[in-house]
């Protein structure tokens, strides 16, 4: 598939998409605009990054879906959003949990205090079919990360980065959750365990039919597992399009894989890429 151009007109969302971002603006304070025209689509079974640097709108974008954007003074003032074909932005967050959508916040955000299975059943808070059925996703759970197991007992604020990063994922799933939002699951960690970590995302994809849209300023990694990428700059959406595809463009591969091109000779000169990029252009 083609790369769609900054400009384009957000397709109509098809009959097996999970989620809609339609056109939203996000402001904070009341005055601060964060989001400009935010359009995206998740398939029901996908997995979809949104990438970009620090600061590009990423982790606003997921939490626009996510409904935690009053904490923070934010609000979405123009669009719309779509869960399973409903409309969701003005519902709070524990009732988007309900309907199946939770968010994995940055920093992993585990209660330290807790075991790390205490921590695990926090996330089945909302569900209302028995202990027996909690515990036997208490197990699926562990069976996916089994180094979760092996620290159960564990005072959660002892135990590693990747460790608490595979508990909130953890803690998700056993919310019975048919999405996810990911918010940089690789800051911090060391390749090996980000890798780990991804490999579990994607089996929890296949296995579970858990739906993904991860937050990543990690390119590379984030376009090898998901199917569709989305580039954020600034706020808005600047480039979307096949992961492979994604993966092949020469923009893409010098400003974000780290691949030099061909007239570049140095690391410095990249502080003029917003000249440079066609995007932008």
């Amino acid at each position: 598939m083609s790369l769609n151009p900054v400009n384009a007109v957000a397709p109509e969302p098809a009959a097996d998409t999970i989620l809609s971002v339609n056109n939203i603006e996000v402001i904070y304070d009341h005055v601060i605009l964060v989001l400009k025209g935010v359009s995206l689509t998740v398939p029901r079974g996908g997995i979809v990054a949104v990438l970009g640097a620090n600061g590009a709108g990423k982790t606003t974008t997921l939490k626009a879906i996510s409904n935690l954007l009053h904490a923070e003074r934010g609000e979405v003032t123009k669009g719309s959003i779509a869960f399973k074909g409903e409309r969701i932005d003005r519902l709070s967050p524990n009732e988007l949990v309900r309907r199946g959508c939770i968010q994995v916040m940055e920093g992993r955000h585990c209660f330290g205090h807790l075991s790390i299975e205490e921590n695990l059943l926090t996330g089945a808070f909302t569900r209302r079919d028995g202990g027996a059925a909690v515990r036997r996703d208490l197990e699926k759970v562990y069976d996916y990360f089994p180094r979760l197991r092996q620290r159960k007992g564990s005072q959660a604020g002892y135990t590693s980065g990747g460790e608490q990063q595979m508990c909130a994922i953890g803690r998700a799933m056993m919310s019975k959750p048919s999405m996810i939002l990911l918010d940089e699951p690789s800051m911090g960690l060391a390749p090996q365990v980000v890798e780990e970590i991804f490999e579990i995302v994607r089996e929890l994809n296949t296995k579970e039919g858990v739906s993904f849209l991860l937050a990543e300023q990690n390119t590379n990694i984030a376009l090898r597992y998901a199917t569709y990428g989305y580039i954020m700059e600034t706020g808005r959406i600047v480039m979307d399009g096949e992961a492979s595809a994604l993966r092949e463009n020469e923009d893409v591969k010098e400003f974000y894989l780290g691949v030099g091109g061909g007239d570049r000779k140095s690391f410095r000169e990249v502080k003029s890429y917003k000249r440079r990029k066609r995007w932008l252009s």
